[in-house]
Formats: C-alpha cells, sequence, structure tokens
C-alpha cells in the first residue's frame, strides 16, 4: 500500500456548494434544500428552490472520499459554498451514507466551525480563512472543469497535466470542481485556473465526472 510522502498530489475544491441552514416551525436549524423547503425558498426567499442543492456535494463528496487515490493518502478535498465559506476536509473524514446524517453534520459544522471526531480530538472538518489560494503550496497548478473546457478522455487527461510518478513531482495538483446545480466553474471567479478542462462531450453530474477525473489518475499512477 502506498503512504504519502509529503502533503497530498492532488487537491480538489468542491466550489459554489449550496449549504445554508434555515430555522424550521419547530426552532430546529436545517440545511436549506429544495425537497424540504419548496415554499420557503419561493414565498420568504424569492428564490428558486432548485438552487439549493446540498445533495450534489453529499454526492461528489462520497464519490471523492471513498475513492483509492484518498485510501492511498493522496488527496486533500475544500468545499467553497455559494455564501464564500470555506471549509477543509481531513481525508480520513467519513462522509455519513444517507443524506439526512450528512444534513445534520453540515448544520453543525456552520455552526460551530469545526468538527471533531468521537473518539479522538482528530478535527475532520473545519471552516477556514479565504482565500483558496492561501492554501494551495507554492508552485500548485490549478485546473478548473466545465463542459465548455478542452475535452479529454479520462486516461488522457491523466497523461497531460500529471507526473508519471507522483512522488519525483515537488507539487500538487489542483482541480477545481463545480457542486452547483447550474452554471460552471469560471477563470473570472479563480484566477489562478490556467486552463479549463472537460471530461466528457456529454454533460454529467459533478459526482460522475469526479470518477473519471479519479479512475484516470489511479490508472496512470497505479493506485489500484
Amino acid at each position: 500500500r502506498r503512504k504519502k510522502k509529503s502533503g497530498p498530489h492532488i487537491i480538489v475544491l468542491l466550489d459554489q456548494a449550496s449549504l445554508e441552514t434555515v430555522k424550521n416551525r419547530r426552532g430546529i436549524y436545517e440545511l436549506l434544500n429544495c425537497d424540504d423547503h419548496r415554499d420557503l425558498c419561493k414565498k420568504k426567499l424569492r428564490k428558486d428552490p432548485n438552487d439549493y442543492r446540498p445533495d450534489i456535494l453529499h454526492q461528489e463528496l462520497l464519490a471523492l472520499m471513498d475513492s483509492p487515490i484518498n485510501k492511498a493518502g493522496m488527496l486533500q478535498v475544500y468545499v467553497r459554498t455559494v455564501k464564500g465559506v470555506l471549509i477543509e476536509i481531513n481525508p480520513a473524514t467519513r462522509i455519513p451514507r444517507t443524506f439526512k446524517r450528512f444534513a445534520g453534520l453540515m448544520v453543525q459544522l456552520l455552526h460551530k466551525m469545526k468538527i471533531k471526531s468521537s473518539t479522538e480530538s482528530v478535527t475532520l472538518l473545519k471552516v477556514i480563512k479565504n482565500p483558496f489560494s492561501q492554501h494551495l503550496p507554492a508552485g500548485t497548478r490549478c485546473f478548473g472543469f466545465s463542459c465548455q473546457g478542452t475535452l479529454y478522455s479520462p486516461i488522457a487527461l491523466a497523461k497531460a497535466i500529471l507526473p508519471i510518478n507522483p512522488e519525483t513531482s515537488p507539487s500538487p495538483t489542483c482541480f477545481v470542481i463545480g457542486a452547483m446545480s447550474n452554471g460552471h466553474v469560471t477563470i473570472d471567479e479563480h484566477p489562478y485556473i490556467e486552463q479549463m478542462l472537460s471530461i466528457s462531450e456529454y454533460p454529467l453530474s459533478g459526482a460522475s465526472a469526479i470518477s473519471r477525473i479519479m479512475g484516470g489518475i489511479e490508472h496512470l499512477w497505479g493506485v489500484v
């Protein structure tokens, strides 16, 4: 089994995630979502309920944290919400499988600013200071994903932008992937992105795109 040398080889930012809390009629805070709060979005917030899709982030985090790349200790994940809250996720974090439990965890995180593991004093999730670029090691190359980017197959993508041997690379590679229901990542919002890429000629869900990207990297680096 591979162990990480020093720091992650791949950094992923899940951008524009829909994470907001709302107080329900019983006075309990819930994660705002299009299924449970459709009327509230329309009447009180005057917003489109379909913009509130925290389930997209849930699926993307499951895809990333379950990947062999993460299990091999080569991945670091960050989340940035629509409101600009930046979250760092410990690679050892086990994302709750059901959306209800995930929503409860996110509410707790947004209110307490950090989540610690129950057994040890390890911080699993924490809100950190913006901008995101200050958390990138020197020399990190950044790429954004959008259906309008340069099209690659997963394996061709990994070969084009990553070193053949991750241990010889002095700095990691960062991918910015959208976690929103519509719209896409732009270089205007992330000036440190050097190129926009695409992983399929078809529109894919975020989780599906992540699985393809990680699969290509795992193939190149021999992570099984």
